[in-house]
């Protein structure tokens, strides 16, 4: 028959005879039917057709099986014309993909009762590229990976609505809440049925946060209130008319200068800042820009500041924020304190292992105290301390790992609250299995060994912290990444433990080249293998690239300056000795050749100079240190015997002590023994914790044992054997403040604060103060050639090296021909972390130092301290080990004849930090 297109799609307007046949798509578009087609179908019978066949046109991108599935039309199915729905929802459905611009349903032939169907589409253009005009290449570089909009996909509504959304949300946070965003479709003549997108962006200018209202507040001052919010601060200000601050919700209290002078407001800083906010508001380091989030997470941090105070009612009525004249905005709150509440009686309730009065004494909650429920739920430890000293921690320490409480409010009356705590013990849970996950070239028993939970023994929530932080000290593993899940078996009364971890490189290359004039090529090859594994060094399965994972640590340096200087040294450190208790084994060798290569007579450097003068120092360490159980376990205990041996030719090293003693050997023996407890959390960047070490070293009294060498004026017999006693101690404490900043909760302030002391003593008053083993003050702490003497070297940033115990005396800038046998330093730092990464650890630093040396006890005095002060950075890259800069100013040096760029000093560090 003749082909009739019928057009049906989603609503029928009207059908009727002698009417026509109209009906009206998805885009509204209306379609009448020819009166010669009304023939066709008798509009007045409903009747049953069955499809025979569907076929898809129009689609160039989309699959015509899948267009039919979508439309769920098919072969063999019976529709009912007129009356039916079953090309409505065909329609309906494929419209709802959005890929579509039009959608027509046609029947192309009849056959009795067999129709053929046809349904055509109009496919939306594809995106070519979207190209964003209006603002800088880096906010058009940022901005593209956050629209969503992919070259190849469906140009949608939906699409550019989302794209809309994430532009003004990019704005937005930086403060542009005006931002407006407009799209122009452009053929590409190069892909057909595809667009250019011109995306054209006006971010308007900054809005920010004028003047913060509140009002209810009778309790808290404004100010008081507004410190809480952290992420919505005001901008700066001067004003003479801070009416015109006037709130919608809220007007701002007043504080006036008369009840300010009432309240002997000048001698408080914060009634100060009071009573002068309205006029004058200085925000240097703050930004004043709107964040919505940020504002929603304040509005909580009000009501959670408010509860702490005891006004557990606290709410926050309504909230307005609006647009001032100039553009900026105001935000109004207003509140409803409620009443002060203070704790009442408590009781216990259900606790058989601890009495009520040692609970009631470790949870230091007394009746009258202002109600807190965030407090009585962390001294519960409902909400886990680390530092402990909770109820919680009390229990679980001791195997209750199914141990809760519930405090239960039983009597609020006029302004108090008294609880009743209930107690569910549970029994006492044993650990059953112990499960590592995630090191993949670590082996399990390095870290197992490190653990406190051992299968057999009671839980202890102690341990499972301690084991996190001993984990950490590794340096193997991303310390952020260390994860603790403990799983219950109630049944059984056991806990499963599972540890996770994040390898990192531990590794470290030290590599540097320079050329100094006349004495040749510099350079420095260093490298440490902190993960090493000396039981597979014959194992070829094993190097990948190196054989690791147990743990040992592993050092090889070469030092090199042409002929005038050159070094070789080589340690090996075994941390678990014997594999079944802390103790370590550490061995060292180094040989050192040290030559000015300078020969007085021609006044050239040459190489026969540097053979005929020089200064070697061969050494040799063993130490052996193991982990105490008594005062507790965080103490260590180690001995080491070292022997050096100096040996000089034509080399006066100190004119001074060694005068005439320019060829020669002197032999150092001596025993070391330390003594340390370290609980820091981090060996990178510390945030808790402290470190003590006291040592003494000495040797042997050789001047006991032969009397002629008290009375020889010969130093080579003299210092042929070295006696002399050395004491050290060193205390560091790292203390965190505030609370952390930002989303990671370890970015916060860490105060270091650091006391160092040393003594170089002698057995006979009789016999001089050893020329070896003195201590060296001043400068950045990187040895110089007398180090080769076994000098102490103790940086002090802002100053050189210097030799005199007097601060007033400005150093020499070339160092130092004399060394001490006393010394004290102090050291202020606030540090803050920027970066925690492992793959890089940067932090940030402020310090203050006061060091000096005394050669006696005589000349000693501890008040009398060089001051410096500054900034600094740290990095700390895994291959590299650390880089340091700072920039001291030494205060003493500063005077009349000495300006600021003088007193100051820039000094690096590099692979370690300076004593």
């Amino acid at each position: 028959m003749q082909k009739a297109y019928l057009i049906l799609v989603v609503f029928f307007i009207g059908l009727s005879s002698g009417k026509l046949f109209a009906q009206t798509d998805t885009s509204g578009k209306v379609t009448r039917l020819n009166p010669e087609l009304l023939n066709i179908f008798d509009q007045k019978v409903p009747k049953k057709y069955k499809i025979s066949s569907i076929k898809v046109s129009g689609n160039r991108f989309f699959d015509e099986t899948l267009l039919t599935s979508i439309s769920g039309l098919n072969v063999g199915e019976e529709v009912v014309i007129p009356g039916g729905d079953n090309f409505a929802k065909a329609i309906t459905k494929l419209w709802s993909q959005n890929y579509f611009s039009d959608i027509e349903i046609y029947i192309t032939n009849l056959t009795g009762t067999n129709i053929d169907v046809e349904i055509a589409v109009t496919e939306r253009p594809r995106l070519s590229k979207a190209i964003i005009k209006g603002i800088r290449k880096g906010e058009q570089e940022d901005l593209q990976g956050k629209m969503g909009l992919v070259s190849g996909r469906v140009v949608t509504n939906a699409a550019l609505q989302s794209a809309e959304e994430a532009i003004k949300k990019y704005y937005d946070d930086k403060g542009f809440r005006n931002s407006l965003v407009r799209f122009e479709e452009v053929a590409d003549p190069a892909i057909p049925n595809s667009v250019i997108l011109n995306i054209h962006v006006t971010k308007g200018s900054k809005v920010k946060i004028n003047q913060i209202n509140f009002s209810g507040n009778e309790a808290l001052t404004d100010i008081d209130l507004k410190k809480q919010m952290k992420g919505t601060k005001e901008m700066s200000r001067l004003t003479l008319h801070p009416i015109a601050d006037k709130g919608v919700l809220a007007d701002p209290k007043r504080y006036n200068f008369e009840q300010y002078l009432q309240d002997w407001g000048p001698l408080s800083f914060t009634k100060t800042k009071r009573v002068l906010d309205p006029y004058l508001r200085i925000k240097l380091l703050t930004s004043a820009k709107f964040n919505q989030t940020k504002y929603g997470e304040d509005l909580e941090k009000l009501i959670a500041y408010y509860n702490s105070l005891g006004f557990r009612d606290a709410s926050i009525e309504d909230t307005m924020t609006y647009y001032t004249t100039n553009g900026n905005i105001n935000i109004d709150i207003k509140l409803n304190e409620g009443n002060q509440y203070y704790f009442g009686n408590i009781n216990w309730r259900g606790n058989t292992k601890y009495s009520d009065s040692l609970l009631t004494a470790i949870l230091g909650i007394e009746k009258g105290d202002i109600y807190n429920l965030d407090l009585l739920n962390k001294k519960l430890g409902k909400t886990l301390s680390p530092e402990g000293g909770d109820i919680s921690g009390l229990y679980m320490d001791d195997g209750y790992l199914f141990f809760r409480t519930e405090p239960i409010e039983t009597a609020v009356y006029n302004d108090t609250i008294d609880f009743e705590i209930r107690i569910i013990e549970g029994p006492q849970a044993t650990i059953k299995n112990v499960r590592i996950s995630g090191n993949d070239k670590t082996k399990e028993h390095v870290i197992r060994r490190e653990l406190r939970t051992i299968p057999g023994e009671k839980f202890s929530r102690t341990d499972l912290i301690r084991s996190q932080r001993e984990i950490a000290n590794l340096g193997f593993f991303n310390q952020e990444k260390i994860g603790i899940n403990p799983v219950p078996n109630p049944d059984d009364g056991t806990v499963d433990i599972n540890y996770s971890v994040e390898e990192k490189s531990s590794d470290q290359l030290e590599l540097s080249a320079g050329f100094g004039g006349g004495i040749g090529l510099t350079g420095t090859l260093g490298v440490s293998f902190n993960n090493f594994s000396i039981k597979n060094i014959f194992k070829k399965s094993a190097w990948d690239p190196l054989p690791q994972g147990d743990g040992q640590k592993l050092s090889l340096r070469f030092q090199s300056n042409g002929r005038a200087y050159r070094s070789y040294n080589f340690s090996f450190t075994e941390p678990w000795l014997g594999g079944k208790k802390r103790q370590a084994l550490s061995l060292s060798f180094y040989d050192t050749k040290f030559a000015n290569a300078y020969d007085p007579y021609t006044g050239q450097y040459s190489a026969d100079a540097a053979d005929n003068s020089y200064f070697k120092t061969t050494g040799v360490s063993v130490g052996l240190s193991r982990q105490l159980k008594w005062p507790d376990d965080y103490f260590n205990f180690g001995v080491a015997i070292n022997y050096a041996r100096y040996q000089l030719k034509n080399y006066p090293i100190d004119q001074v002590n060694l005068k005439g003693f320019d060829n020669g050997i002197s032999n150092n023996l001596s025993f070391k023994f330390n003594l340390q407890r370290s609980s820091v959390d981090n060996p990178i960047f510390p945030r808790s914790g402290n470190n003590f070490l006291l040592s003494l070293q000495l040797t042997p009294p050789w001047s006991l044992f032969d009397k002629s060498i008290v009375g020889t004026t010969d130093p080579a017999k003299k210092y042929k054997f070295i006696e002399y006693h050395k004491w050290r101690i060193t205390g560091d404490w790292y203390v965190p403040l505030g609370k952390p900043h930002g989303e990671d909760r370890n970015k916060q302030f860490v105060l270091k604060v650091s006391a160092k002391y040393g003594f170089l003593g002698r057995y006979t008053s009789k016999l001089e103060i050893s020329p070896f083993e003195r201590f060296q003050v001043g400068d950045a702490g990187i040895s110089n050639s007398f180090a080769l003497l076994g000098y102490d070297i103790i940086s002090q940033r802002g100053y050189p090296v210097y030799e005199t115990s007097n601060p007033k005396y400005n150093p020499d800038q070339q160092g130092a021909s004399q060394y001490f046998t006393m010394f004290n330093k102090y050291t202020l730092e606030m540090r803050y972390p920027f970066s925690l990464n492992p793959g890089s650890t940067i932090y940030g630093l402020t310090f203050f130092e006061a060091a000096n040396g005394w050669y006696s006890m005589k000349d000693y005095n501890p008040f009398k301290l060089r001051r410096s002060v500054g900034v600094g950075m740290r990095f700390f890259l895994p291959m590299f080990g650390l880089l340091g800069f700072d920039y001291g100013i030494g205060l003493d040096r500063y005077g009349p004849n000495t300006g600021m760029k003088d007193a100051a000093r820039f000094t690096f560090m590099l692979g370690f930090e300076p004593d």
